[in-house]
């Protein structure tokens, strides 16, 4: 089997597996679609800026490998599976996110504020990943940037950025409340 093929299917296993648990936890749980909505904003908020922490500790993984060594099967999985967080995470910006919820209760979780501060945070990745590239383009005046070096370095800089500023937009929101 491929070791790319191994990456992703790691990655979408283990979307699949943190999406089961998020499930288990709350099956015995009696809730009404409002107050599973309000649950799920909730936790949405304490989650995002953990995920932006999880998201750039996998960086320093993917940044203390040395350029001039030869690419591992293990290096291989490791850009796989990051690619597969990346694409996750991204789908979990442009969208509503709680795929494994209903319908009704991705409408409520998705309401005019959260909507404005997604805008707003997807705004702001977007110009630090921009900045990002910016400075690679600056870094190549003075040393070599590989296109997968200076890819990598744009979408995690903009989509830990886009994830921790969504997330303290969101619990800024639940605070004033």
């Amino acid at each position: 089997m491929n070791s790319y093929l191994a990456g992703v299917l790691v990655g979408i296993g283990t979307v699949l597996l943190a999406g089961a648990i998020a499930k288990w936890r709350t099956r015995y749980t009696p809730m009404g679609v409002a107050e599973k909505a309000e649950f799920l904003s909730k936790r949405r908020a304490r989650m995002l800026p953990a995920l932006a922490v999880i998201f750039l500790a996998q960086q320093a993984s993917y940044f203390s490998m040395p350029a001039t060594t030869a690419p591992r099967v293990v290096d291989t999985v490791k850009i796989s599976a990051w690619l597969v967080l990346s694409i996750v995470l991204l789908a979990a910006l442009a969208t509503k996110g709680f795929w494994f919820h209903s319908k009704e209760v991705r409408e409520l979780v998705d309401d005019e504020n959260t909507r404005a501060n997604r805008s707003h945070a997807m705004r702001s990745g977007f110009l630090f990943a921009m900045g990002a590239g910016v400075c690679v383009y600056v870094m190549t005046m003075f040393e070599p940037v590989t296109a997968r070096e200076a890819v990598h370095i744009m979408m995690s800089a903009g989509i830990a950025t886009a994830l921790i500023q969504w997330g303290f937009l969101e619990r800024r929101a639940y605070r004033d409340a």
